[in-house]
């Protein structure tokens, strides 16, 4: 019988099997010669905070040397369970209906801190030919 994961080694996994299959569909791109595109999401109120995110998103996006979608996705508030987010899942259809590569967001507390429900997310994105990205964290200095 296998031992389940602890949280943080569960969370440590997800996050290999996310540059895992983000490494694939980046991959098929680069094989058909095609930038990839990615679907800026993030989770934000309207005004200032969403706009200075999406800016960050497109940021990293161009420094990564992908193409940002014409269309953006967010939602409001506490993240809520994957579901219920309008947002997040236009963003999905998105990208499925072949409008996007990927999608980029924040961080993954932008989309979900639950285990379950991540590792669901990732397989239907997979499934469907898309990957999920986030800006790297910023890291403290050493002294």
């Amino acid at each position: 019988m296998l031992t389940p994961l602890r949280p943080p080694a569960r969370a440590a996994r997800l996050a290999v099997l996310r540059r895992e299959y983000m490494g694939q569909i980046l991959a098929a791109a680069a094989r058909q010669n095609r930038t990839p595109r990615v679907a800026p999401y993030v989770l934000a109120q309207p005004g200032a905070e969403r706009r200075a995110d999406l800016e960050q998103v497109a940021g990293y996006a161009a420094e990564m040397g992908w193409q940002v979608a014409r269309s953006s996705f967010a939602d409001v508030g506490q993240p809520l369970p994957l579901v219920q987010r309008p947002g997040f899942t236009a963003a999905c259809r998105y990208a499925a209906q072949g409008y996007a590569h990927g999608i980029l967001a924040i961080a993954r507390p932008a989309i979900t801190t639950d285990d379950d429900s991540y590792a669901r997310m990732l397989e239907h994105l997979r499934e469907r030919g898309v990957f999920l990205a986030y800006l790297p964290a910023l890291r403290e200095p050493t002294p």
